[in-house]
């Protein structure tokens, strides 16, 4: 921003704090740039209009010869202090009103000496236009007004041409210097409308980029959530089925001798491919697992924890607790997720003999529990990493994308409880009885 315009009095007349005629802002507009060349060439031209026309009076040369003089001196006096000057002229408010007062008087002079120089006394009304504070502006014009009306009493000073003259000069005063005031106020309000439009552009053009960096940013945010769903959809589905098909096929080698075990094996591992093939598409696909497409979440777990059992050999008890109430679909997905996680860690490494499900549904939360009662480890310490790996990780990522948390519990020999918590914030708002 112009500095002159940071620096202008910010109160107008009567201390309201909105910009005032008392202080200059900025020269820089159109119109203004327009008026300070009119305001560099207007005094020469009016004295030049003057000096013409008293030209054509009869006078003798000694006369001529003294007005002449005046005249010069008058164009030096603009010329040495205007000069240079440039736009900022009006906020060297003391050389402005040295050359004002210099100004009127060699007018009023030339006045005597030929009324016809009022034309240069006219100068004035525009020079007062620059004069600061607001009152200094008024009196210039008035003075002005006083030089230019004075031809109404040089030939004939009677009581009603002094009354025609306080007239006239209290008329032009106030119609001229309110005319000003206006303009300047409306000069005001222009500056003021500019300036706001360029901060505007300026503050639009900043929100362009904040806009298109955060556009960048939420894009690459996607592109990275997408990565890790699908990573964690990879491991729930391709890598969790076939860890069960190498498990079934390695148990079908070791069953060669026993043909109902090995055929029992190799439809194990024959269905697992299957189902782990159906739900990497569906994953791909972003659809609902398989389990959920038209159960329910206490269904699809029950469903889930059969086909655990038929592979492992181990059964499962799955208890609901709670009234049971619709869930949005990823915090079913969620929780079937964590349940699957649980089993095949269950499968992996805990050498039990008995594991459950619980799911609970309370007032504002809803909780999954799966444990069992093999071997534990200490989690937290190099082996805690064995009971979950990657599988933990994209199950803490799902939960707490719904504000939920993941707790495990366990001790070497004593078993292990994984218990997933999400607030029923994320769920639906229809209750349905169990």
């Amino acid at each position: 921003m112009d500095p002159r315009v940071a620096s202008a009095d910010p109160r107008p007349l009567g201390g309201d704090p909105r910009p005032r005629f008392s202080e200059p802002l900025s020269a820089h507009s159109r119109w203004e740039r327009r008026y300070e060349r009119a305001f560099a060439w207007i005094p020469y031209i009016t004295l030049l209009i003057g000096c013409v026309l008293s030209q054509f009076r009869p006078q003798p040369w000694s006369e001529r010869a003294v007005t002449l003089g005046i005249v010069a001196v008058a164009g030096v006096w603009t010329w040495a202090i205007t000069t240079g000057a440039g736009p900022s002229f009006r906020t060297r408010q003391a050389a402005m009103r040295i050359y004002f007062i210099g100004f009127l008087g060699l007018a009023t002079l030339l006045i005597i000496r030929d009324p016809l120089f009022f034309v240069y006394a006219i100068t004035g009304f525009f020079h007062a236009y620059l004069l600061r504070p607001w009152w200094v502006s008024f009196a210039g014009v008035a003075a002005t007004s006083i030089v230019v009306n004075s031809l109404i009493l040089i030939d004939d000073p009677t009581p009603d041409a002094w009354v025609v003259f306080f007239i006239v000069v209290t008329i032009q005063t106030l119609a001229i210097g309110f005319g000003l005031l206006g303009g300047e106020r409306m000069h005001d309000l222009s500056e003021q409308r500019r300036v706001a439009v360029a901060e505007l552009e300026a503050a639009l053009e900043e929100n362009a980029g904040l806009h298109a960096q955060l556009v960048t940013q939420a894009r690459e945010a996607g592109v990275l959530d997408e990565r890790q769903r699908m990573a964690r959809e990879i491991h729930d589905t391709i890598a969790q089925g076939l860890t069960g098909v190498i498990t079934q096929l390695e148990a079908a080698l070791s069953s060669r001798d026993r043909p109902m075990d090995l055929e029992r094996h190799l439809d194990a591992a024959n269905r697992l491919a299957r189902e782990s093939l159906t739900e990497a598409r569906r994953s791909v696909e972003a659809v609902q697992p398989l389990p959920l497409e038209n159960s329910r979440l206490p269904e699809a777990l029950s469903d889930v924890a059969e086909r655990w059992s038929d592979v492992n050999g181990m059964a499962v008890q799955v208890t609901t607790t709670g009234t049971v109430r619709p869930l949005r679909p990823e915090v079913e997905v969620a929780l079937l997720r964590a349940a699957q996680e649980g089993l095949s860690n269950v499968a992996k490494h805990a050498g039990a003999s008995h594991t459950g499900i619980t799911l609970s549904f309370m007032d504002d939360v809803v909780t999954l529990d799966v444990r069992d009662d093999g071997g534990g480890f200490e989690p937290g310490r190099n082996g805690g990493g064995r009971r979950g790996g990657y599988g933990l990780i994209g199950m803490r990522q799902r939960v707490e994308q719904l504000e939920g948390t993941v707790a495990i519990e366990s001790h070497p020999g004593e078993g292990t409880a994984v218990s997933v918590t999400i607030p029923t914030s994320a769920a639906g708002s229809d209750n349905v009885e169990g």
